[in-house]
C-alpha cells in the first residue's frame, strides 16, 4: 500500500493532521451504526476519513480500540457514573429516577438518536465477540462499580431489598432499555406516543416499589 518499508516507517512517524481523529469518529459512527463492528473494514474507515492506514492505527490500533471509544463517547455509561458519583449520598427515590432519565436524554438528547449506533454496539459487546470482548468487560466493571456498588451501599443501609446486586442492577436496566429501543417502533407501528422521561421515570418507580425492604427485614 505505502511501496516499501520506508514509507510504512514515515507514515507511522508522520503526527495525525487536524481533524483527523473527528473524522475518524464520524466514519466509525456511519460504518458501525449500518453496518455493525465486525463488518466494519479498517481500509473503508480510512477512506472513509481522508486518512492513511497508519494515521488510523495510531489513533485506533484495532477494532476493539473503536468499540471501546464508542461505548465512552456514545453510551449512557460515563453521564450515568458521573451523576452516581455527584448524588451518592441521596437516597434511592431521587437517585433511580434520575439514572433512568439520564439514559433517556443520552439517547435521545442531541436531537438525533443514537440508536443505530447503540444497537449495533450492544450486539456486539453481548455476543462477545473478539473484538469487543475488552469493551464488554470495562462497561460491566464500569457499571458494576459505579450503579452497583451504589444499590450495594443502600441495601446495606435498609433502604432497598437485599439481594443480589447484579439480578438487581438487571432488572432496573432491562426494562429502561427495552423501552429506549422500542419507543421508535411502538409509535410508528402502534401509533402510541408515550413521554420518554415520563416512561422511565415510570419503570425506574416500578422497580423502587419492588426493592422496598419487607417489614420483617426491617425491625
Amino acid at each position: 500500500a505505502v511501496g516499501s518499508r520506508g514509507g510504512v516507517r514515515g507514515g507511522w512517524g508522520r503526527r495525525p493532521g487536524p481533524g483527523a481523529r473527528d473524522r475518524i469518529r464520524e466514519g466509525r459512527v456511519v460504518l458501525v451504526g449500518a453496518r455493525g463492528l465486525a463488518a466494519l473494514a479498517m481500509d473503508d474507515l480510512a477512506t472513509r476519513a481522508g486518512v492513511s492506514r497508519a494515521t488510523l492505527y495510531r489513533l485506533f490500533p484495532g477494532k476493539a480500540a473503536i468499540c471501546t471509544s464508542l461505548i465512552r463517547t456514545y453510551s449512557p455509561l460515563e453521564p450515568v457514573g458521573r451523576l452516581v458519583l455527584e448524588m451518592k449520598e441521596a437516597p434511592p427515590e431521587v437517585v433511580m429516577p434520575e439514572i433512568a432519565r439520564t439514559v433517556y436524554r443520552t439517547v435521545y438528547g442531541s436531537g438525533e438518536t443514537r440508536l443505530g449506533l447503540l444497537r449495533a454496539v450492544f450486539f456486539e459487546v453481548s455476543s462477545l465477540a473478539p473484538d469487543a470482548e475488552e469493551s464488554a468487560r470495562d462497561a460491566m466493571q464500569a457499571i458494576i462499580g459505579s450503579v452497583g456498588a451504589y444499590v450495594m451501599t443502600q441495601m446495606t443501609s435498609g433502604r432497598l431489598r437485599p439481594m443480589s446486586p447484579l439480578l438487581a442492577l438487571q432488572s432496573f436496566v432491562g426494562p429502561i432499555f427495552f423501552h429506549v429501543l422500542t419507543r421508535p417502533l411502538v409509535a410508528r407501528v402502534l401509533g402510541v406516543e408515550i413521554d420518554g422521561e415520563q416512561a422511565v421515570t415510570e419503570l425506574a418507580e416500578g422497580w423502587l416499589r419492588s426493592m422496598r425492604p419487607d417489614l420483617e427485614e426491617t425491625r
